[in-house]
């Protein structure tokens, strides 16, 4: 039986990519479903201009240079390998009412809707983890 893995993103900034899609990519290799729901700045993670230049957390510089001798991927290879291994992303579509958002502005392949979509599959999940 297929384990499920529910991801809630509502924080839009750099470390918060990583934890999402780190978490999402490992949970998709060890065959989990995988769904992530983003919603207010979680939305920044897939936004196809804003994932390019997600903030790194203010006295926290230091950390791009590990991030490049480490090889860790940009979020935008995070999001791809995310896909690639079937991770479903859900864009939250109250949040992108209010900021004036339409689907064509966030990476191909993400479904809109709302909280319930979120929930149906939430709902039996083995894992569900908010960041």
């Amino acid at each position: 039986m297929t384990k499920k893995t529910a991801i809630i993103a509502s924080n839009g900034g750099l470390f918060d990519a990583y934890k999402v899609f780190n978490i999402a990519t490992a949970a998709a290799a060890s065959d989990h479903e995988v769904s992530i729901f983003f919603t207010f700045e979680g939305l920044n993670l897939i936004h196809k201009e804003a994932n390019q230049q997600l903030p790194m957390p203010e006295g926290k510089e230091h950390f791009e240079e590990g991030f490049k001798k480490s090889n860790v991927p940009a979020i935008p290879e995070l999001i791809e390998m995310a896909q690639d291994l079937d991770v479903k992303f859900i864009g939250c579509q109250m949040t992108m009412d209010v900021m004036g958002l339409e689907k064509d502005a966030f990476v191909d392949g993400i479904e809109v809707g709302g909280a319930v979509t979120f929930l149906d599959f939430a709902q039996d999940a083995d894992v569900t983890l908010t960041f």
